[in-house]
């Protein structure tokens, strides 16, 4: 198999997963139903009618699946919390049952020499908050801190690293600006009081693990290079504006404490009462690391001026009058949901971060990359997925250009551990290093599963 990118000795690769993914039990031992579970019950709102009631089924079969994570030899496993196992109606009430699982999990880990890796939201608020105004108002955040406490004095002394929030960007345009994710809401530009509750959440549960005796606190934050359709000064402004709403919006609150615009920073909640100020200080509680999610660079456009879109927009409608337009990027290897793959992205946006943060960017992980084609075992059972490897592999090596060029990059988590369910996309594409059959729950690891084992065991024997 091809080779290893040289990385440094104590650089930290590992898999992610998210609870409503990989779960199931949808409806057990007290959990509560979260707005993925509302959302994927509204006809037509998933593909082929798919939802994540069954999913992996990890939540029974948790132990099978730390098994494989340990002969894969990773050294971190990142996972997240469902809020609605945990404290079904969002506040209040505390499930033991699934405070249980998570118990469980996390000794299982650490038995297998696996460092546990825990995100607090993944995108599965409970429907009880959604009732109450979701994020579309300042008490979900509190409810967030509230609900981190309690898992932070169950989880606190044994799990090793802890991201309040998953790629708010995602949660504020695809769940609330577009509406094609949980909870639905086609807000447009309305939906920005969205993106402010979901970093004040974080900041609260940033102090929340803080006051708990916890660290290593970070975030993971989907971002990627925008890079102009053409070279006309209209398609450079209108990439400048994406690049300030997509990236910025989500990054500079967190690391400077302002937001990057003046009218963006305008339309955000406390600005007319001059509460703004006060939430982000909180917002920008400072971070052991930042995490950046990284799939592919996005090229923007005018509107209007190509016939087609970004399929990174999963069919969503942009709302009207927006001043920019993502596009195709041309000529580039695709995965099968046609993402370009382009691992010099995400060495530019590692020295993007060094250079626009200096001195107040903390060390990064990337706390995901990964890509999804359509794998099917041959008919020897294997599953062999030389993209996957390649894709990699080139990711890691774009990840050991940017530690050469002096940016302090940490740790690489490969989406995913598992096939799964992919959100609105249903069950169709397959990120996973093990193939998971959803008729029978077999899981049987790939050639990338492979790749990485073999690299990661001869990693350990050299020492780096």
């Amino acid at each position: 198999m091809t080779g290893f990118p040289r990385l440094p000795e104590d650089f930290v690769v590992g898999v992610s997963t998210a609870s409503y993914q990989i779960e199931g039990a949808a409806a057990e031992e007290g959990k509560g139903p979260s707005i993925w579970d509302t959302f994927c019950a509204e006809p037509g709102r998933i593909r082929n009618g798919e939802t994540g009631e069954v999913a992996c089924d990890h939540y029974h079969r948790s132990k099978e699946d730390v098994a494989l994570i340990r002969e894969l030899g990773v050294d971190s496993y990142r996972f997240s919390i469902s809020w609605p196992r945990v404290m079904p109606s969002g506040a209040g009430h505390v499930n033991a049952a699934g405070l249980d699982f998570y118990d469980r999990l996390v000794d299982d880990l650490l038995a297998a020499g696996v460092t546990p890796a825990a995100t607090l939201y993944h995108w599965d608020l409970p429907q009880a908050l959604q009732d109450r105004g979701g994020w579309q108002v300042r008490e979900t955040a509190q409810r967030m801190a509230d609900y981190t406490t309690v898992v932070a004095e169950r989880l606190g002394d044994r799990v090793g690293m802890w991201m309040p929030v998953n790629e708010p960007v995602v949660a504020t345009m695809f769940g609330h600006a577009v509406g094609t994710h949980a909870p639905g809401l086609a807000l447009g530009f309305d939906a920005l009081p969205v993106a402010h509750h979901l970093l004040l959440g974080h900041g609260l549960t940033v102090q929340a693990l803080r006051a708990a005796g916890v660290g290593n606190i970070g975030i993971a934050s989907n971002h990627a290079p925008t890079w102009p359709a053409t070279g006309s000064d209209a398609d450079r402004e209108a990439a400048e504006s994406y690049d300030t709403l997509v990236n910025w919006l989500f990054a500079d609150p967190v690391l400077c404490g302002t937001y990057p615009d003046e009218l963006l920073a305008s339309l955000m909640p406390g600005h007319a009462d001059g509460t703004l100020a006060a939430d982000l200080e909180i917002i920008s509680t400072p971070l052991d690391w930042f995490g950046v999610n990284y799939y592919q660079p996005v090229p923007v456009g005018t509107p209007g001026s190509a016939s087609a879109s970004s399929p990174a927009l999963e069919g969503a409608a942009l709302p009207e009058g927006l001043p920019f337009e993502p596009r195709v990027l041309p000529d580039v290897p695709t995965t099968g949901l046609d993402w370009a793959v382009v691992p010099d992205g995400l060495h530019e946006i590692l020295t993007t971060f060094a250079r626009r943060y200096g001195d107040r960017l903390p060390p990064l992980y990337i706390t995901e990359s990964g890509c999804a084609f359509h794998d099917r075992p041959a008919a020897d059972g294997a599953v062999r997925d030389p993209q996957r490897v390649a894709y990699h592999r080139d990711h890691l090596a774009a990840v050991a250009r940017a530690i050469g060029d002096g940016v302090d990059v940490r740790g690489y988590f490969a989406w995913s551990l598992l096939d799964n369910f992919e959100w609105a996309l249903g069950y169709e594409p397959r990120f996973g290093l093990v193939h998971v059959d959803y008729d029978t729950q077999v899981r049987t690891p790939k050639d990338s599963y492979r790749w990485f084992q073999e690299h990661l065991s001869a990693r350990r024997r050299s020492g780096r």
